[in-house]
């Protein structure tokens, strides 16, 4: 495993390449994306002595206020610094609210099934079967608001389809140092038919045809068992911790 996949497992954020309506703030002691919707901010990759946490969170506050922002996901790796940063969060009254698994794909994929069709998000139309699925997915109880689609060569979007119906969906983002891959989820009714598994195939076939054969992601609970069975690697460990101010 070479140290741009761990890099990437740990912070994926500091290094995807910048979607239409994201940004991304790069400093010596933390960075900072904040994505198209008011609620998209995440800071990682910190690398600062402890004393100066107080600093740190003042800055990264009055930097997403100044944009209207109000909450903030502390993502903290396996490498950041100083390493009891969550510890040192929770004791100012924030708490660890998602546990995540950095994993690294460095070869194709295992079990992938032959009869589910990934195709690239190129229509409004898609795009927006593509946010209904994840809605649905993940609980949530709106839809983004409809809008016209404008695809992103350096982060597509994939739908899988079971007999012509889209039934999955996913995201990578290509960067030079491998792609990483967001945003899997498959509709309850679908699950178990090996829709997930082929948008990692996808996505793995699009890497190569890119020049580069690393796919890294963070995993959820649910989605860990699937992708140790595609042959990733765990290499690292993140807590995301909510911040509302």
């Amino acid at each position: 495993m070479t140290n741009w996949a761990l890099e990437l497992a740990d912070n994926p954020n500091t290094y995807t390449p910048l979607g239409p309506d994201s940004e991304r703030i790069v400093t010596d002691r933390f960075v900072l994306w904040m994505g198209r919707m008011p609620d998209w901010n995440v800071a990682q990759r910190f690398r600062f002595p402890a004393e100066e946490l107080d600093e740190v969170r003042a800055e990264i506050h009055a930097t997403l206020r100044a944009r209207g922002r109000s909450e903030l996901s502390w993502e903290v790796g396996s490498q950041a610094e100083p390493a009891d940063l969550v510890e040192r969060l929770e004791a100012l009254g924030v708490r660890v609210t998602e546990h995540q698994v950095g994993m690294v794909l460095e070869g194709p994929p295992d079990d992938v099934p032959g009869d589910v069709e990934v195709r690239r998000v190129e229509t409004d139309d898609e795009w927006y079967e593509s946010e209904r699925i994840a809605a649905i997915a993940f609980g949530e109880k709106t839809l983004s608001d409809r809008r016209p689609y404008r695809p992103d060569p350096a982060s597509p979007i994939y739908l899988a389809y079971l007999d012509g119906v889209p039934v999955a969906r996913g995201s990578a983002s290509y960067s030079e140092h491998g792609v990483t891959l967001f945003g899997g989820a498959t509709l309850p009714e679908a699950r178990g038919r090996g829709a997930y598994r082929a948008l990692v195939a996808a996505r793995w076939e699009d890497a190569v045809a890119h020049g580069t054969r690393i796919l890294v992601t963070q995993a959820s609970p649910m989605s860990h068992p699937i992708l140790e069975r595609l042959g990733f690697r765990e290499v690292c460990r993140i807590r995301a911790v909510k911040d509302r101010f």
